[in-house]
């Protein structure tokens, strides 16, 4: 009752599957074939179901509990703005349109994180927009050997400050008011923290780069190295935190996991690895993209008109 095609990409990813018969279900279907997704996803990484209607955020969050087996999940130790929708369905990230968003893996810098993301497009923005994905299976093929393996050793620190007025505080970011139960988070998810003056919060927390599915046992670059890294601000934003910050109190920035810096070279290795495995595809109305969030990054285009995706997430893994 579904038809599979190729890629709307002309890549490898993400796979199309468009119904074969009118007024199908994809909910109803996608809890009777549930095998079946979890077998392409497994392969592909990343699905594309075009136009099947889904039209709400409750559609949406019907959808993830049938093909994944439970109800999307909550949105933990936030990174970046996103507003409640309906239940554990969120707007995708509310950065402003003329910017782009860095390809990575959902919530890589947690202990506890999502194995898929699904994408739900209500509006196509006028152009631009796209959720552009790369295979990070193909990504880690690409970084040079000796950058791999230092990353395999050393692993990802990541520093993030809140309450600093820039990206999220850290009562956004943890969903609370107290800080103590910020605090027993910390302690639990093997962060350390420390109070700043007025309030302010600065965490550390180290993190692989590199990890096996908990699937198919492949290795894949997991990780915000790069996204978190504060040269990949716009130039001019980037320059002026530095100013008026300094390096130690930037909303986020990524080092080896022993402390020591990812230097210019490396990063450009890195964003070249991207680059050479990026797919793009508009998004069409009612479009459903469901991605492996260890075997697939994502991230976003600018867009010009208006523009609606919704986000939902589930299959919890912890390191």
């Amino acid at each position: 009752m579904v038809r599979i095609g190729p890629p709307p990409t002309g890549g490898s990813l993400p796979l199309l599957l468009t119904p074969a018969i009118a007024d199908l279900n994809l909910t109803s279907w996608a809890e009777a074939n549930r095998q079946l997704i979890d077998s392409l996803i497994d392969q592909h990484g990343a699905l594309l179901f075009r136009g099947f209607g889904l039209k709400s955020a409750e559609d949406l969050g019907q959808f993830v509990e049938a093909s994944s087996g439970e109800p999307p999940l909550e949105y933990h130790e936030r990174s970046s703005p996103r507003s409640t929708v309906s239940g554990n369905v969120y707007t995708s990230t509310d950065y402003p349109a003329d910017q782009s968003i860095v390809l990575h893996n959902e919530s890589s810098y947690r202990l506890t994180f999502p194995t898929r993301i699904y994408f739900h497009c209500v509006i196509p923005a006028r152009s631009g927009g796209e959720t552009p994905l790369a295979n990070s299976r193909g990504v880690l093929r690409r970084i040079p050997e000796a950058i791999r393996e230092r990353f395999m050793e050393k692993q990802v620190l990541y520093v993030r400050n809140y309450g600093d007025g820039f990206g999220v505080s850290w009562q956004t970011a943890y969903q609370t008011e107290d800080k103590s139960e910020v605090e027993e988070i910390c302690r639990r998810d093997g962060i350390e923290f420390e109070w700043k003056s007025d309030g302010r919060l600065r965490t550390r927390s180290v993190r692989p780069a590199i990890i096996k599915h908990p699937r198919t046992g492949e290795l894949s670059w997991f990780n915000h190295a790069v996204f978190f890294h504060v040269t990949s601000l716009p130039p001019a934003m980037c320059k002026a935190l530095l100013s008026e910050l300094g390096e130690e109190n930037l909303p986020t920035n990524t080092y080896y996991g022993d402390g020591s810096r990812i230097e210019a070279d490396e990063l450009v290795a890195l964003r070249a690895a991207y680059d050479a495995e990026t797919v793009r595809f508009p998004w069409q109305a009612c479009d459903v993209l469901m991605v492996d969030n260890v075997l697939t990054s994502h991230g976003r285009g600018p867009y010009e008109g208006d523009r609606r995706v919704l986000v939902g997430m589930s299959c919890p893994t912890h390191w």
